[in-house]
């Protein structure tokens, strides 16, 4: 009896912990599905369409626009910042006095709310007393976009304050990655005469690119799910230029009380995600070397 109660005892300290998961991570996952399944609007009962949502998605030109617009954030955001974070981790590897705070510094946006990030840059945006256009027109003498009311600037306006507020998480990253690079590796290559670019391509890439693929994926996650940046910058426009699949799902919940449609939508999120992961997964056998 004694050694039942001994095998039991980790279970009865984890009671807690699985029963909130149960609870309000697993079970929230599994009524959502089914809730995908129904048209509901809150006050009024569920009521069962099957795949009618899932239908209604796939032949409404407005979510092929957010999911175009999603991509498009997507393909801008993330290389961008992945080659912004190794240049500046490349920066701040360097052994010189001060260091310390510059790498301080550049991580200090990530530790930054999003939402109050996103206030001061909607500022700096402003096309008449904006800091970007003020500096556009007195330093090179020319007219500045209006950044956020613009159907061509707003998405690269949002994408560059997202790669700003995020650069810090990667460099982070990349600077483990780059201290883990056994320096007997670059003596070799000054032996053989490398130049500076060749060691970088021929040694920093290749034993990095484990780091790399790391950053890669959860900046794709991260692109896919992009939501603080949209609600406070834009709201989803101009002419619904930046509606983003997790705003739209914000939307079709809680303003329009379309419940059943925000859970289909959700749950086409989690699909690409999970295609787009399990895809970088796949082309990782060519091009990450594991030493």
């Amino acid at each position: 009896m004694k050694k039942f109660i001994s095998r039991l005892e980790p279970f009865l300290y984890l009671t807690p912990t699985l029963t909130g998961l149960l609870l309000f991570s697993a079970g929230a996952v599994v009524i959502s599905f089914l809730m995908s399944f129904t048209h509901w609007e809150i006050v009024s009962p569920p009521e069962w369409i099957g795949l009618g949502n899932y239908s209604s998605m796939l032949h409404s030109d407005l979510f092929w626009k957010v999911f175009g617009n999603t991509f498009y954030y997507t393909l801008l955001s993330v290389p961008l910042s992945i080659a912004l974070s190794l240049a500046l981790a490349l920066l701040v590897h360097e052994r010189v006095r001060g260091i310390a705070f510059f790498r301080t510094a550049y991580f200090l946006p990530v530790v930054s709310s999003t939402v109050a990030v996103a206030i001061v840059w909607s500022w700096l945006y402003h096309p008449e007393i904006g800091l970007i256009n003020l500096f556009l027109k007195k330093a090179l003498g020319i007219e500045g976009p209006k950044w956020l009311s613009d159907t061509d600037w707003a998405m690269p306006a949002m994408v560059l304050m997202s790669v700003w507020k995020g650069l810090g998480y990667n460099m982070v990253i990349f600077l483990a990655g780059l201290q883990n690079i056994s320096e007997e590796y670059y003596e070799a290559a000054r032996i053989d005469g490398a130049p500076a670019w060749r060691r970088f391509l021929n040694v920093t890439l290749p034993m990095l690119s484990p780091t790399t693929f790391f950053v890669l994926i959860i900046n794709l996650i991260g692109s896919f799910q992009v939501f603080e940046q949209t609600y406070i910058l834009t709201k989803g426009g101009p002419a619904n230029a930046t509606l983003t699949l997790s705003y739209y799902i914000y939307q079709n919940a809680f303003q329009f009380f379309k419940m059943g449609y925000a859970a289909s939508m959700a749950y086409v999120l989690f699909a690409v995600i999970l295609l787009v992961t399990l895809f970088q997964f796949k082309l990782q056998k060519k091009w990450v070397f594991y030493g």
